[in-house]
Parts: C-alpha cells; structure tokens; sequence
C-alpha cells in the first residue's frame, strides 16, 4: 500500500508548511481550506519579514573586529602588490612564517573600504546576517520563523564583518539545499561545488561546507533501515549526494594554493588546545544549571545559545519519536559543536533552525488534530503575534544598546576601542623603532600604520606560535626597566610601546609598573591607550617635548562622542585606566559619569566595587559586587572578585560559593581559578573537595600551562596541594608520591 503524502511534505514543494497545527482541515472545512492556506501564508510572510529585519539591524554594527583589521591590511598588500603572499609580511618576530588565507574576503573588504570606509562595512555585515536569516527560512515555515527569532542574536554575534562572516552565509545556503533535497529529492546540488569554490577563497571554514555534507551522507544511509519507501528514496538521494559531494571536494583545490590550503588548516587544528585557553571565542559553552539559569532570558540575548540549545535537546528527542534519526543526530552533532567551541555556535543555531523547524512542525501537525480548529487558529495567531513582539522588543533593545555597552555599538562606522589617536601620535611624531603591542590591537595597527609599520603579535597567531602568547603575558606582568624587556627591545629594535588600556583586556598594575620605569617613559596617553618610548638620546627631545605624568594627567575622552554609547565607553574606559594608576576616587568620579547615563551596567557597578575595595571601604565593595553579579550572572570577574573579598573577611564559605560560580560560568577553562579553588577547600578543611579541584585544574589546564617547569609553575603547585591534601586525609604514601611529582616539577624537561 503506498503511504499518501503528508499535507506538510506537500506544502514543502512550495516553501510553506504547515505549523502551529494550523492546517489539517476538518472533514466539513471544503472551501475554507484555501482560505486557511492564504493566512498561513501571509503569518509565514509576515513572520519571516520580521526576522529578517530584526536580523540585518542587530548586526548593523560598528566595525570592531581585530581580526578585519589585519584582513584589511592584507587585501591592501594584495591590490597595491599585484600578488598573493604564503609567508608573513605583517610581523618583525615572524617573518617569513608560513601564512595562507584565503584572498577573496581580504581583496573584498579592502575594496569596499576604498568604495564606502567602515560605513559600507557595517552595512555589509548587516546586510549578510539579514541573508543568512533569509537563506535558513527559504523553505521554511511559521515554526522556523520562531525559531530564528531566537537565533538572531547567536547568528548576529558572529557576523560582525570580518571573514568568518562568510562561512556563516554559505553554510546556511549550503543547509538549506541539502536539507531541500533530503525532504523532496529535488533541489540544485550542481549549486554546491560553485559555492565551495567561493568558499574555499573566502574563509577556511569551507571545511564546515564539507562536513554537512558528510553529515547529509549519514543522514541518507540511516534511512536505509525504515521501510521499502524510505529505503528506495534514499538510495535515490545518496546515488547523486556521492557525487556532487566528491565534486565539491574537489571544488575546494580551485585556489591558490591548491591542496596546500588543508596545510594551514592541520595548522589550525594543532594550535587548537593553545587557542581554547587564550582566545575566549574557541573555548567552550560551560553547560551546567547554574550558567544555564544565569544566561538563558529570552530579553538578555547573551544567553541565547542556552536557549537554542535546550530546544535543540528537545527537538533531537521529538525526531527520535518520529524515527528521525538522522535529524536526531544533525541537530545534537551541531550542538556538541557549539558547545565545544563558541566560534561554531552561530552553525549550530542554522541547523536548528531549519532542521529544527521542520521537526517541530512535523510534531505539530500530529497534534493538530487533538485540538480545534478555532483553537488552532487563535494559538497559531497568538504565538506568532507573541514572536513579532519579541523580535521587535529585540530589535528596539538592539538599536538602544540594551544592556550591551560594548566593543560595538548600533550603527554604521568605525568602533570606539581603536588607539586611533596614539596611533595618529606615533605616525605623526614618527616614533622610532619597531613598536610592541599586544594580540587585539596588532591587527589594527598593520592596518593603519603600515605597511612601513610592523606588529609585534597579531590575531593571526598561527604564524607566531604559542610560545609568543606566553612570552607576552610574561613581559606585561614585568618591569620595563627589567633585563627581560631590555634583552626583547635590543632583539628586536622596539623603541616604542603601544597598548590599549580596554576594560575587556586584564593589564592589572601593568600601567601603573611601567610608568614607574625609567628607562621609558609615556609621551602619549588617553582613556583608550598610552604610548611608550625607550630613553635614547634620539628620544629625549620627544619625551622633553610630550611629557606625561601617569600620577596627574588627564584624560582626554576623544573628539566629543555624540552617542550615549560612545560617552558612557569614554567614561567607564577612563575609569579603568584611572583606577590602574591607583587613582581611585578620580574613576569612581569618572564612574559616577557613566552611571548616569546607563545606571544598570554590570561592568560599572563591578569597577565601583574594586575602587572601593582598593580603598579597603569593603561594606561598599561588597554591596556593588553582589549588584553587579546580579546584573549579570555569568560575569565570572565578579563572582571571583567577591571571593577574594569573602576570603579577606575570613568567610570562607562564602568564598569557596562565589569562586565555584565564577568558574561554572566561565566559558575559559580557568585552570588558575580552580586551583585557587582548591586553596580554599584546603584552608576549610575539606581536603577531599580540594583533590576534586585539583584534578579539575589539571584537566582544563592547557599544554602551554602544563609544560611550564620550576617552583612558581602550575604541575608543581598543583603535584604539592595534592600531595598536602592526601597528607591531610591520612594516606602518606600517596602523599610521598605525589611530594615526589613536586620535585620532578622542578627539574626542566628535555
């Protein structure tokens, strides 16, 4: 007996399902079918208009990427050289490295810059997250509308323009026809290696494109199991799915480089570890309750992913029932992505939008006919009214700044956070030397200094390898006048430092340490950066001419902002700075400042509290930490800050509470955090909850952290509080051995 269509299968043919229950008509319905089919399709127009738009304004953002800066710079070398470089031309500390990225996004920005400045750029990136909306509902239904609602914000996070934009795009057009063709057997696979091509010379993420593809393979072979129907259409599907799948991958070679191309990727993958612990977008989801509850409101878009996800979860299981078990498997392998690496959580919102639509609608349909169908048009009315208002509510937030006063704000143009002004400083005085900086800001100043001007470190990071991370970190947390700076600046030829003083980035008492030296001295500082110079005697008329006390100057707070963005991040940034010279009553003045204009930040409340707490007023701090974790739940700074307050004031309880929040917030692994944890279970007297902490410092511990030797490093902190915690717990011999780890810790490695 052949099994007749579902009205949802049919409906597929010409892109509108059916959803909410909405359409299965009663037996006495006739001529209302029509009727109901019309407004079906004018909720899913409207529906779907309005995710759209809600889409393109939420990433209708100021450039603020680092990583479009060096990308920018390179499609300048590019244009301006007539030729494509492998090796880096960017850096004094890696030239001549290995680097190959694809051209097509670099030529691409550049040129729109030429054409349109930052404000094109912005536009392109709105104008991208609006499509990829617009490619995931192609064929999509009311119930996909809904759930892209909800995935804006996760899409929109990483669309902000740099060329990871392009991986998002084409992985949604590449979803939607894959997924067009495993529900109807039709769709325009010949698309498929045409877009790789294009793919594979706009971003490295083209390996994305190939494992949906792989994964649409396995989707098609769990099919084989279900049915002389089922079987018989897949077997039909995998027969051209094998081919068109090879031609892509052989789409893919069309570059450059040709195969040389997966040489940086097996790169990337190598230097994976590194980058989990040092760059926050490829560490991973912390999935427990109490981030989950802390992030996942509807409003607070932050959280949006542990929206998606539960509703992920949900999905997997309704296509389980409804023996989907490929779309099972697609819809929970996006998620583990996500979940594992932040950067992939904008793939893993398109899968559930499309896949995840069409299974709610599928489940949907089947409870349809339990329930009336005057209910069944109100409801579906209803939620749909209930989305729109979402996505508005959304939208007007996202125009206003709602809660995010961040590196980026609504418009069109270039961000706040840029050391534009020192950068214009050091071209203008042309300051001598190579110039240190920091990772965030190297791609900035490639672009806007160079190419006569070369960075120090920048966002690519491949090229300079992990160890570079680790030497950085070292040299910020050490005196200019130390023998390490002066070894680093004789090397390589810096005569000037460059570092921004963003409240995003932990310089601590670097800024205060190094303006303490004498042996360099600030010529240039603002609320967003300070410049550096080495005391030669080609320097001293400079310094003579631009001299800066860190103990009195003001800050300048750049060319009068005209949003109440761009003051409140004057403000806030000034009092960052201000409080890293230890000038405490002049940020909480500055701080004062910021709170007027946005009184519910977390950021300023959880400043206010270190000010004060700076200034041992700890009844204040604790009131304006606890304020601000309240705010904002998954801010781990603040649960930490709050421990060490509670430690300070003896109350351990409290302490071991807050620094076990901050870590399940956290979406860095924290290895520090957790062996701090440790300390304190120790000094409780819980030493089997201080083994617990141990192990889990070492398990999210890095190799860069683990391979460090010698008595201030993390296997021999970790080797003497286990030993110490067994010793505690009656068991010396375990003790013994782990005393003896201790001092292997000791001794370098081979």
């Amino acid at each position: 007996m052949t099994r007749k269509p579902s009205i949802a299968a049919e409906n597929a043919d010409r892109g509108v399902q059916i959803a909410f229950g909405s359409g299965l008509p009663d037996a006495d319905a006739g001529s209302r079918t029509g009727l109901n089919a019309t407004m079906r399709d004018w909720q899913f127009l409207v529906l779907a208009a309005v995710a759209v738009l809600y889409a393109g304004l939420a990433n209708l953002r100021t450039v603020s990427d680092s990583d479009l800066f060096w990308q920018l710079a390179s499609g300048r070398w590019i244009w301006q050289h007539h030729r494509i470089f492998s090796t880096d031309v960017f850096s004094y500390t890696a030239p001549g490295q290995p680097w190959i990225y694809p051209i097509g996004s670099e030529v691409f920005f550049y040129l729109a810059y030429r054409i349109g400045g930052y404000a094109l750029i912005s536009w392109i990136g709105a104008v991208a997250c609006a499509g990829t909306v617009a490619l995931l509902l192609r064929r999509g239904s009311i119930t996909s509308c809904a759930v892209a609602i909800l995935a804006v914000p996760v899409i929109a996070e990483r669309m902000l323009p740099r060329a990871d934009m392009f991986s998002v795009v084409l992985f949604a057009a590449y979803l939607s026809i894959l997924w067009q063709y495993h529900q109807t057997g039709r769709a325009r696979l010949w698309l498929l290696p045409i877009l790789m091509v294009a793919w594979a010379n706009l971003h490295p993420g083209f390996v994305a494109g190939l494992g949906l593809m792989g994964a649409f393979l396995a989707v098609e072979l769990l099919e084989l199991p279900f049915g002389t129907t089922r079987r018989t259409k897949a077997r039909q599907r995998l027969g051209l799915l094998w081919l068109w799948f090879a031609v892509s991958a052989l789409a893919t070679l069309v570059n450059p480089w040709g195969w040389r191309v997966y040489s940086s990727l097996l790169r990337q993958y190598q230097a994976m570890a590194v980058h989990s612990a040092w760059i926050a977008e490829w560490g991973s989801l912390p999935l427990n309750w109490i981030a989950f509850l802390s992030e996942s409101a509807l409003r607070y878009t932050r959280g949006a992913f542990y929206v998606l996800f539960a509703l992920g979860v949900t999905i997997a299981l309704l296509a389980i029932l409804q023996r989907q078990i490929g779309s099972a498997l697609l819809v929970a392998g996006s998620l583990y992505a996500g979940a594992k690496h932040v950067r992939l959580d904008a793939l893993s919102a398109c899968v559930v939008v499309v896949v995840g639509g069409a299974v709610l609608s599928s489940a949907l349909q089947h409870l349809a006919p339990r329930i009336s169908t005057q209910n069944r048009k109100a409801l579906a009315t209803g939620l749909a009214a209930a989305f729109c208002a979402l996505a508005l509510i959304r939208t007007a937030d996202a125009v206003t700044g709602y809660r995010d006063h961040g590196v980026s704000r609504f418009g069109a143009g270039l961000t706040w956070w840029v050391p534009q002004r020192a950068a214009d400083f050091v071209q203008r005085e042309n300051l001598p030397g190579e110039i240190f900086n920091t990772y965030n800001v190297g791609g900035y100043l490639v672009w806007k200094l160079g190419p006569e001007r070369r960075d120090y470190l920048d966002g690519r990071a491949l090229p300079f390898g992990e160890e570079i991370f680790k030497h950085q970190a070292e040299l910020l947390a050490t005196p200019l006048d130390s023998e390490i700076w002066r070894h680093e600046a004789d090397r390589y030829h810096i005569n000037t430092i460059l570092l921004t003083l963003l409240r995003y980035e932990s310089l601590g008492n670097t800024l205060k340490t190094f303006c303490q030296s004498t042996q360099w001295r600030p010529v240039y500082l603002d609320e967003v950066s300070v410049v550096f110079v080495r005391r030669t005697p080609a320097t001293q008329q400079l310094i003579q001419r631009f001299p800066v006390d860190c103990a009195t100057a003001s800050l300048p707070v750049g060319p009068a902002p005209r949003s109440r963005d761009g003051l409140f991040n004057a403000w806030t940034n000034a009092a960052t700075v201000l409080a890293s010279l230890g000038r405490y009553p002049e940020a909480l003045t500055a701080l004062d400042h910021a709170a007027r204009i946005f009184p519910d930040s977390y950021f300023v409340a959880g400043m206010s509290g270190s000010a004060l707490y700076a200034m041992d007023l700890r009844s204040d701090a604790e009131r304006e930490f606890r304020r601000a974790v309240a705010l904002e739940p998954a801010a781990y700074s603040g649960w930490f800050s709050l421990a060490d307050l509670y430690h300070d004031e003896g109350r351990l309880r409290d302490s071991i509470r807050a620094q076990q929040r901050g870590i399940d917030v956290s979406v860095i692994p924290q290895p520090q955090a957790r062996l701090k944890l440790a300390r304190l279970y120790f000094e409780a007297q819980q030493p089997r909850a201080a083994l617990s902490a141990l192990d889990d410092a070492m398990q999210s511990a890095g190799p860069d952290l683990l391979s460090q030797t010698g008595p201030r490093s993390f296997r021999y902190q970790v080797a003497l509080g286990t030993a110490s915690a067994w010793r505690a717990l009656g068991d010396p011999k375990r003790a013994a051995m782990f005393d003896e780890e201790a001092v292997r810790d000791l001794l370098p490695k081979n």
